[in-house]
């Protein structure tokens, strides 16, 4: 069943209202990255138990430290990402079974991305869009770490243009980012609409950039708005909810606009 709020303005895509582009966020949005990162470490964690005799609760403990440690920095501009990565697992195994920091980094890498593959029905959204759309792709993040997901997932042939932060000078909510994609597709920016999961960087920086609308997916811990929220135009529960607003005829009824609930902060 498709979840699907209105906010703020009637948005369709119709004859008298042309939509050119459509910009993805990357991490939590196109890909479920917090998710896949933590059903990763589950997987590893057994997998510790059952072929090195790691005691369970150890287990969890070390992949539960490595994921901290890897979120709190993802890259290294000193070192490459594998090397990175395997002085963090060194770490999170602790002297006694930091001799397998290699082999753990590397299946730790070949669970990552089985677990952050495109799932079918958001591949077949991106291939029915391209036949209409532009498609971009806006990520915040350090430049190595963000194209292996770009590559490693083979998402280049679904998008006209990618843009990492780290290549440029300014990132997500900076208006300059989103209108360099805008550019590159000769395309105006309210023409365009911004669908992200971080209403300070995806909503916020649409908005500020002046795109045709912004489109929000929530993560289960921000799932509702508060009043000094950058307020998105749509809240969808899932990205492949965004075609049933893509694809609303001139004369569909308004969506349901739950507003009024926005003041929750749970």
């Amino acid at each position: 069943m498709t979840m699907a709020t209105f906010h703020k303005k009637h948005f369709r895509s119709s004859s008298n209202v042309t939509i050119s582009a459509v910009f993805f966020d990357l991490d939590n949005t196109l890909i479920e990255t917090r998710k896949g990162d933590n059903q990763t470490c589950r997987k590893l964690a057994e997998e510790l138990t059952q072929e090195y005799g790691i005691p369970e609760d150890v287990s969890v403990k070390i992949t539960t430290t490595y994921l901290k440690l890897f979120r709190k920095c993802p890259d290294n501009v000193t070192h490459t990402l594998d090397v990175w990565r395997i002085t963090l697992w060194s770490k999170a195994l602790g002297e006694k079974y930091s001799y397998l920091a290699k082999k753990v980094y590397e299946r730790w890498l070949y669970l990552r991305y089985y677990y952050l593959m495109l799932a079918s029905d958001v591949v077949s959204m991106l291939r029915q869009m391209r036949l209409k759309y532009l498609l971009g792709l806006i990520t915040n993040g350090p430049s190595n770490a963000q194209w292996e997901k770009i590559r490693k997932l083979s998402l280049e042939q679904y998008f006209d243009i990618i843009l990492v932060s780290g290549d440029l000078a300014w990132e997500k909510p900076e208006r300059e980012i989103f209108r360099k994609a805008c550019r590159f597709l000769n395309v105006k920016p309210d023409k365009c609409i911004m669908v992200g999961d971080k209403l300070e960087t995806d909503i916020l920086g649409g908005v500020k950039a002046g795109l045709g609308a912004t489109i929000w997916i929530p993560i289960s811990d921000k799932s509702s708005l508060l009043r000094d929220d950058p307020q998105p135009d749509f809240t969808i529960s899932h990205i492949t909810d965004l075609l049933s607003i893509l694809n609303r005829g001139p004369d569909a009824p308004e969506l349901e606009d739950s507003s009024s609930n926005a003041s929750d902060g749970s």
